[in-house]
């Protein structure tokens, strides 16, 4: 029996100390504060952008917003085709997000979110358009999102097939 212990001490003693430490995951680490313009989010590798941004407006009630960011990224954007009212949809993966912008407003009951952006890959080329979908590559991404007090809206316009922000007096 003694023999068993001491395989079993041993054992304990090789197994890494963050096994038994809590340890930051993506589901713990703090990912915005609210600062005076609005809230400041950092993203990090893993995370998925829109995703994220959607979570916060529906969690922080906010009626409609602007936002902007910066990071590491795989995005996937798209390039609206008026003849097929359908996204053209492009992937670039290990890029640098130089710029994101976009606006939140409220379409049938849903966070409607509208973002665009350009991203550059190692030799500086820029690509850009309608983003569709990004996740947080290796580093992070910050994200300013700058509150309304009015609640806006989207919606559906024909002939052009796409959904308009609607400004209200």
């Amino acid at each position: 029996m003694k023999h068993y212990l001491i395989v079993l001490f041993v054992f304990i003693l090789m197994i890494p100390r963050q096994t038994f430490a809590q340890t930051k995951t993506a589901d713990t680490v703090k990912r915005y504060i609210k600062v005076p313009a609005g809230y400041l989010m950092v993203l990090r590798q893993g995370d998925d952008v829109l995703q994220q941004i959607e979570e916060l407006v529906k969690k922080e009630k906010i009626p409609s917003a602007n936002y902007t960011g910066m990071g590491f990224v795989n995005a996937k954007f798209g390039f609206f085709n008026f003849q097929t009212k359908e996204y053209e949809p492009k992937e670039f993966n290990k890029v640098e997000m130089a710029s994101m912008s976009g606006a939140v407003a409220w379409q049938d009951g849903k966070v409607s979110l509208h973002t665009h952006g350009v991203v550059t890959d190692r030799t500086f080329a820029a690509f850009g358009g309608h983003l569709l979908s990004a996740t947080v590559d290796t580093g992070s991404l910050e994200v300013l999102v700058t509150l309304h007090d009015v609640k806006l809206e989207r919606k559906m316009e024909q002939p052009l097939g796409a959904n308009v922000l609607q400004l209200k007096n």
